[in-house]
């Protein structure tokens, strides 16, 4: 348990002195970190003991292990933490955020790097599109949903074992499509390195980072963390629209194929919901 969490959970069974700098540890925890006993103890107004026994109280070895905790919980940012009450975001504030992630991103990636990515997946035998976490995993399955409809054979995995699995199985004309919107997923950068042991071609759709420079061709996209924490993060809008422009490269390249399999999909779609030929198609 963080050691946040550890001080909520204990606060109402600590001694008053205890509670005392417990609170004040909770108000400002990159002081409590960062400050020498004495002075932490004068801003709180306690004893140094009391600080050594709420050090001991948190299961803590020492004062020092529980400033090195506080720390580690204060670089994740007290936005996360304070209970101040934040006014809500208007609705036209959110389309804002998502214009302004897309904007920072126009132009990222580069049209030969896109044209060499489109001409790997045409060509493939196989496509495997890896992605992990909450968003990753949503645009594996996104990825797959856009190349399937144009003759690309493909299967999108997110499971840690599946993809190293998987990855131990491709051949060198196979390639994979590595997602990750912070650039660093361990999981995935190993099942890339696996299957570029057999010859396949990675392609990470990624910011800069260890999975980036592993790649045989990266399609750069850049995040941004909000100060406001509460909605959901913009940045997932970039590597959507990456893979839109992945996956329209594709479709022009293969246009012979993939029209024949766009017009099945939409005359069996239009049979099934006897709507406007103008409904999204397949979405």
């Amino acid at each position: 348990m963080d050691i946040v969490s550890r001080i909520n959970s204990r606060l109402a069974h600590l001694r008053p002195s205890e509670q005392k700098v417990a609170r004040f540890i909770l108000d400002d925890l990159t002081f409590a970190a960062s400050a020498p006993i004495n002075e932490l103890a004068d801003k709180a107004g306690v004893s140094h003991a009391s600080i050594t026994r709420l050090a001991r109280a948190l299961e803590c070895t020492n004062v020092r292990q529980l400033k090195m905790l506080l720390a580690q919980s204060a670089a994740v940012g007290e936005r996360f933490i304070n209970n101040k009450p934040v006014d809500r975001k208007d609705i036209p504030a959110i389309y804002q955020a998502i214009h302004e992630i897309l904007d920072l991103n126009a132009g990222l990636i580069s049209d030969s790097d896109l044209q060499s990515a489109s001409q790997f997946v045409t060509q493939a035998d196989h496509v495997l599109i890896f992605g992990v976490g909450g968003g990753s995993t949503v645009m594996a399955q996104e990825c797959h949903n856009r190349l399937f409809r144009l003759e690309v054979k493909s299967n999108a995995y997110s499971d840690p074992m599946m993809m190293r699995m998987t990855a131990s199985t491709v051949n060198k004309d196979d390639v994979l499509i590595c997602l990750s919107l912070s650039g660093v997923s361990p999981d995935v950068q190993s099942a890339a390195q696996i299957s570029q042991e057999y010859g396949a071609q990675v392609v990470a759709i990624c910011p800069d980072g260890p999975l980036a420079k592993i790649a045989d061709i990266h399609l750069p996209i850049q995040t941004r963390e909000a100060d406001y924490i509460f909605n959901p993060s913009a940045s997932r809008y970039v590597m959507l629209a990456a893979i839109d422009m992945l996956a329209s490269e594709v479709a022009v390249k293969n246009q012979r194929k993939s029209r024949e399999k766009l017009r099945r999909l939409k005359h069996h779609l239009d049979e099934h919901r006897r709507g406007s030929e103008r409904l999204p198609l397949g979405d």
